[in-house]
């Protein structure tokens, strides 16, 4: 018997909270990516996800542990040899990601860059580590007078690929990506996610349309939203969460614009009837504020997030659940730009429940997989303990 109809899964992608045991071999230790935002906004005001017990797993400036909890709450440690989006992502459906994707520092190699310049038509400028934003504030002009697609990465396995909607239309770039995808699909370079990165405007005055669009590799083996779809379940995919597993065990993809239009997405799933996960990553925290290493404005966003939390909670139906996690840390204080090897939060809420406590520490961010397919009757991932029975 089904405990829940219905399970929605939000990840705030990076909110990470505090340093992992193995954040020594990552370069990571000190980071902290809430506790620091925490202390840099001289307090974070997230009364919503406090009252959840968010400040029960770990009391951070104005984030304070609460003598009755809403939610059961803890904190995963990521078992995957990584700390990018796809594979804290794939880990949370069952899988576990034993060699890491490869990261360009550097840019990408020369052989590479020439076989996308013969199979495209078109010259690659850039060719290195950037902001997406400030890379197309150094190159747009460039770009527009020449027709050169700039080509970039970060510190997570991705080729970003550039292009003003008036120069390349939306068709092109598309095409050009899915060129990218199939070269970098060789062993040699084993790059996760092309990313298309569409914009428009002027010099000095480029923005980023909402136009954008991954090409990630299929997940190496099943998760649990294959074996959710393959019974029969929805699996309602929103915002980039389809992209990251390469619409693998997805019955429904819903694009997002950002985090708010997210949260109207998902505010809209919820109005819905089915039967089944819907499954959402709000980008903004990481891509917006992480990378750019901008911690007031990954605190409003945060603030933001939490303001609007309450009309989610009201919408639950008695036989859903809610689950609030991350996918990994980016600590937007800390060097670089790079993500953060770090713990992350789990918050799990149903209006049906009548107790909340203390799910301490898991193991691995496999444990939600496990959980939902205990929940569906479904086959059981190969990695992660449900925490089904802990609910009461």
């Amino acid at each position: 018997m089904q405990l829940f109809k219905r399970i929605h899964l939000i990840v705030m992608d990076s909110v990470g909270i505090g340093e992992a045991p193995d954040a020594e071999k990552f370069g990571d230790v000190g980071a902290d990516t809430l506790g620091h935002i925490a202390e840099a906004l001289d307090g974070l005001h997230v009364p919503n996800l406090e009252s959840l017990g968010l400040g029960n797993i770990r009391e951070m400036k104005g984030i304070q542990k609460v003598s009755k909890p809403k939610a059961y709450f803890g904190k995963m440690q990521e078992a995957s040899a990584g700390k990018d989006t796809m594979t804290g992502h794939w880990e949370i459906m069952g899988l576990r990601v034993d060699k890491p994707f490869k990261v360009y520092p550097n840019g990408f190699p020369e052989e590479l860059i020439r076989q996308l310049e013969k199979e495209t038509g078109r010259k690659v400028i850039g060719n290195k580590p950037a902001s997406g934003t400030a890379i197309i504030e150094e190159l747009g002009k460039e770009h527009m007078e020449t027709g050169a697609i700039i080509v970039y990465t970060s510190a997570d396995p991705v080729l970003q690929i550039a292009a003003h909607e008036e120069v390349i239309p939306l068709e092109e770039l598309y095409k050009i990506c899915e060129i990218a995808r199939k070269l970098t699909l060789e062993p040699a370079y084993l790059v996760g996610r092309v990313i298309a990165r569409p914009f428009v405007g002027t010099p000095g005055n480029f923005t980023r349309t909402a136009n954008r669009h991954d090409y990630a590799i299929k997940p190496f083996g099943r998760t649990t939203m294959n074996e959710l779809k393959d019974h029969g379940f929805d699996v309602i995919a929103l915002g980039k969460i389809s992209d990251i597993y390469n619409g693998e065990g997805v019955t429904e993809a819903i694009r997002t614009k950002n985090n708010m239009d997210g949260i109207d997405k998902l505010v809209e799933t919820i109005k819905r009837d089915f039967h089944g996960l819907s499954f959402i990553n709000l980008v903004d925290f990481d891509a917006l504020y992480g990378h750019r290493r901008d911690p007031i404005g990954y605190g409003k966003a945060l603030e933001d997030f939490d303001g609007r939390l309450p009309e989610v909670l009201d919408l639950l139906r008695d036989d859903d659940l809610l689950i609030i996690t991350a996918d990994h840390g980016n600590d937007p204080t800390f060097k670089g730009t790079d993500h953060t090897r770090e713990y992350v939060p789990l918050l799990v809420y149903s209006k049906k429940l009548k107790e909340a406590g203390n799910l301490g520490l898991r193991e691995t961010f496999s444990d939600i997989a496990a959980t939902i397919a205990e929940n569906f009757n479904i086959p059981a991932p190969a990695y992660g303990t449900s925490f089904l029975s802990s609910l009461k």
